[in-house]
Order: structure tokens, then C-alpha cells, then sequence
């Protein structure tokens, strides 16, 4: 993990569950770190956490996906201010459950603009910044719902089709990156447990083989694609549990 100390990493989706995980632990790791989410309130208290425990607060900034004028405009600013890169997560995502009548089509264009769209979008305004890193990675945190045979579980068709579309959408990347020094990597988590390493105890806790998989997992998970010699790329990390089979989202 020393090849994370010193990283810039910006991170989607930053201000609770498995984004705020990230930040935590990529902070301990001596990361550099640039945070987003649609609401400001969160963030700043991760970030204040952030700052007790390492004695460096990361940068933080509202930005919601499915705002795409806001979307292009951040990362413009971001291009014109030469700002480095060298890790972008996009773990964001807007979830929406249940049956497509019981939903206005504000609710589901929300759910795709915001998942597909806003993160294909942000992806492309920062890519030139990736792309004059020396060791670039995306990172997208998808989900088990991208996977081709998947029951819903509760999740609704626009939030299944979002997520194929991020599939998708890192499948695309991969090949038109490819020999340009950026990786481009897919992690499929199921159903996640939300632990957070400022919870020391609960995030050392030993886990059985009957637990789901949890945020410490997919973070683990993460790290270990992130941190592999460069001749060596990880396309796609579909995760279950011991006792199911492509369960949950």
C-alpha cells in the first residue's frame, strides 16, 4: 500500500457508506484527497473526521451527477486550474427501488443521468489530468446489478439499466485507454454491509463465512487492484459472498 502515500485521488460519492470508507482509508494511506457528493453537510463532517485522525483535511466539493451543466463546468474548472490527478473513483450512484409505475419520470431520468451520464461526463473532463499522471487508474464501483442475469432484488428496471449502462461504459473506456497508461478497472460488489473504519473495533472485527461482504471488503478489494505493478490489469472484479450467488446490489 505504500504506492498510495502521496496519490491524488478524487472520489464520487464521498459523504457516507462505502465512498466515505474510501476517503478514510485512503486518507490513513497518505493520500491526497478530492471529495464530492450532492450534499455539502456530510462531507464536511467526514472531512473534519479526517482531519483528527491524520492531521490533514481533504478537499471537498458539492457536486450532483445528475446535474450535467454543473458536472462539465466542475471539471473545466478543474482542467483550466491544471489540477493534478491520479486516481478518480467513481463510486456515486443514485439507487432507486421498486416497480417502474410506482415512479415519475423525473425519479428514473435522475437515476440514469445521474449514473450513467454524470459519471461518463466527469470521467471525460478529467481524463487529461489522468492522462499526465505517470501511473493513472479509474476506478468504477458498479455493481452486481450490472451483471447480465441478476434478479432485481428490490432494485427498479431504471437502476438495473443505470447500472448496465456503467458497464458499459467502463468496458468502452478500457478499450480506448488502452496503451495510453490509464487503467481502467470495474469492481462488482453484491449487498454490502456499511462498516466504517472510524469504527475502529466493528471495522477489525473477524467476519464468517454466513457475513456479506462488506465496505472493509470492496475498500480491500480496491486497494489491491489499485496497488499492482503497472504491466498488470485487473478489467473487472465481480465479488459474492461464500453462501449466495448474485445476490443484492
Amino acid at each position: 500500500m505504500n504506492d498510495i502515500k502521496g496519490k491524488r485521488i478524487f472520489i464520487t460519492g464521498a459523504a457516507r457508506g462505502l465512498g466515505a470508507a474510501f476517503a478514510v482509508v485512503l486518507a490513513d494511506l497518505g493520500a491526497k484527497l478530492y471529495l464530492t457528493a450532492r450534499n455539502i453537510e456530510p462531507l464536511s463532517a467526514l472531512a473534519e473526521s479526517i482531519r483528527l485522525r491524520t492531521g490533514t483535511a481533504p478537499e471537498y466539493h458539492a457536486l450532483d451527477l445528475a446535474d450535467l451543466s454543473q458536472v462539465t463546468l466542475f471539471a473545466k474548472k478543474w482542467r483550466d486550474e491544471k489540477q493534478p490527478l491520479d486516481i478518480l473513483i467513481n463510486n456515486a450512484a443514485t439507487w432507486l427501488s421498486g416497480p417502474m409505475e410506482s415512479h415519475d419520470a423525473f425519479a428514473i431520468q435522475q437515476t440514469i443521468t445521474a449514473n450513467v451520464t454524470g459519471t461518463l461526463l466527469l470521467t471525460r473532463g478529467m481524463l487529461p489530468l489522468l492522462k499526465a499522471s505517470p501511473a493513472a487508474d479509474i476506478l468504477n464501483i458498479v455493481s452486481i446489478s450490472g451483471m447480465a442475469n441478476v434478479p432485481l432484488q428490490g432494485a427498479s428496471v431504471a437502476y438495473l439499466a443505470s447500472k448496465h449502462g456503467q458497464a458499459g461504459l467502463t468496458d468502452g473506456l478500457r478499450q480506448e485507454l488502452r496503451g495510453t497508461g490509464v487503467r481502467v478497472t470495474a469492481i462488482y460488489p453484491p449487498n454490502i454491509e456499511d462498516l466504517s473504519p472510524l469504527h475502529q473495533k466493528e471495522w477489525d472485527e473477524t467476519r464468517d463465512q454466513t457475513s456479506w461482504i462488506t465496505t472493509k471488503d470492496v475498500v480491500g478489494t480496491a486497494l489491491g487492484a489499485l496497488s499492482r505493478a503497472r504491466h498488470v490489469h485487473f478489467m473487472s472484479v465481480l465479488m459474492e459472498t461464500a453462501t449466495s450467488n448474485f445476490h443484492g446490489h
